[in-house]
């Protein structure tokens, strides 16, 4: 996974300029059928009853973390087209993007299918 600007800013800002960075109280899972980049971007599925989905995470060993409980998108009432990607957000709507990532293998999502991120199968790494 990569990091957005926007994190590698405030990370940086945190850490080395002593502005204050405020984790957000939780944080959403987004799906894309065409990826985002460092600066956001990309196309996130829309309508067919998607939403982002609040997704946790366990604590972080030798610089990765996974998440902690299954990330379980809403069936889909019409088709999402083809998952490539992922990215974390700090809100449900709009908000900032965290980090994103391709997918191991793109899924299509038709309508009745629930995708779902089983426990530990999001890693978040620190390179």
């Amino acid at each position: 996974m990569a990091k957005s600007y926007y994190l590698d800013n405030a990370v940086l800002q945190a850490v080395l300029a002593a502005v204050q960075y405020t984790s957000p109280s939780a944080v959403y899972v987004a799906l894309y059928t065409a990826a985002p980049g460092p600066t956001g971007g990309g196309t996130e599925v829309a309508g067919g009853s998607y939403q982002r989905t609040a997704c946790t995470f366990g604590a972080p060993t030798n610089g990765a973390l996974t998440n902690s409980g299954a990330c379980t998108f809403p069936q889909a009432s019409a088709g999402w087209g083809t998952i490539t990607a992922f990215g974390i957000f700090d809100a449900q709507t709009n908000g900032n993007l965290l980090y994103y990532g391709n997918l191991t293998a793109s899924k299509t999502i038709n309508s009745g299918d629930q995708l779902t991120f089983a426990i530990s199968g999001i890693t978040v790494t620190e390179s």
